[in-house]
């Protein structure tokens, strides 16, 4: 079991979206849950914006973040527009700290050079949904601890092992995964589902943390945001649990302290369907487009 921090700390909670489409009435609900905790435990609230996916990621949903969540009545004390001592709060102005993790990853011989799967490095940079959490590795190029070799019989990339920064030429064509410990029972208490347990392995393979282009994936890149920024709690939605089981390894091989987890029931449409950023008539720019306000809104909750 990898629980969370024993040492009563400052209550810090965040808000982390991503300038990948406009924000809908699902993303309210579940950051409107996150300061509403941080407002009863007498915390603070740190805005930051996630926008490691450079394809995706455009300057105007940036800008309209702010403006939308503003409008519908959240606040902050930290965040990319007023400052605060964690910044920079741009992911993408972050790399030092996510290339420094890193390397600690790979002096510890946690993780491993890995030259397949181009949807998976592709996938690696959103954090998974549900139905949508990538399949279990099978090992292709994981190398076996004593013999240094794949389950082909290469052996292991030696200049790629060595490479040091992951910008470095040698490194260019490589990914890396994190090795989990096979059939380790990941356990932990979340706030809103209660006891989760998944065993490495078999709920989930080894997994992508550093891109071949010189980008962190999302599992790196929020473990190392959210103990740097000392957040206490994350409030997310439910179809990241599985992903909580993957940070939870992260932050013990970083050696940081572990937040709590809150993890909320996703929105669906009329059909059952979970709300994503394609849903433009329940985003909040078309809300306020219509004339709703935000207390219409949160009182049908």
């Amino acid at each position: 079991m990898i629980a969370g921090s024993s040492t009563p700390r400052p209550y810090r909670g965040r808000l982390a979206p991503s300038p990948t489409g406009q924000l809908h009435l699902g993303h309210a609900r579940t950051f409107w849950v996150a300061q509403q905790r941080a407002r009863q435990r007498h915390g603070s609230l740190v805005l930051r914006i996630e926008d490691l996916d450079r394809e995706r990621s455009r300057s105007e949903w940036d800008t309209a973040i702010v403006e939308d969540l503003r409008w519908f009545g959240f606040q902050w004390q930290e965040g990319p527009d007023c400052g605060g001592p964690d910044g920079p709060y741009r992911q993408t102005e972050r790399m030092p700290l996510y290339r420094a993790a890193f390397q600690q990853l790979q002096a510890g011989g946690w993780v491993y050079p890995c030259a397949c799967s181009r949807k998976d490095v592709l996938r690696a940079l959103q954090a998974p949904h549900a139905g949508e959490d990538e399949p279990i590795y099978p090992g292709t190029c994981r190398p076996d601890r004593r013999s240094g070799r794949n389950p082909a019989g290469d052996p292991l990339d030696a200049s790629a092992a060595s490479a040091g920064p992951p910008n470095h030429p040698a490194s260019r064509k490589i990914n890396w995964r994190y090795r989990v410990p096979d059939g380790e029972i990941i356990s932990f208490r979340d706030g809103g589902y209660g006891p989760q347990q998944f065993v490495a392995g078999k709920d989930f393979g080894d997994f992508i943390v550093w891109r071949h282009d010189g980008v962190p994936a999302y599992q790196l890149a929020v473990v190392v945001d959210d103990a740097r920024m000392s957040i206490t709690e994350v409030v997310r939605g439910e179809d990241l649990l599985k992903s909580t089981a993957r940070q939870l390894l992260l932050y013990r091989a970083l050696g940081q302290p572990v937040p709590q987890f809150y993890h909320c029931p996703l929105m669906t449409d009329e059909k059952g369907v979970r709300l994503a950023k394609r849903h433009e008539a329940l985003s909040l720019r078309h809300l306020r487009a219509q004339g709703i306000s935000p207390a219409q809104l949160r009182a049908q909750w």
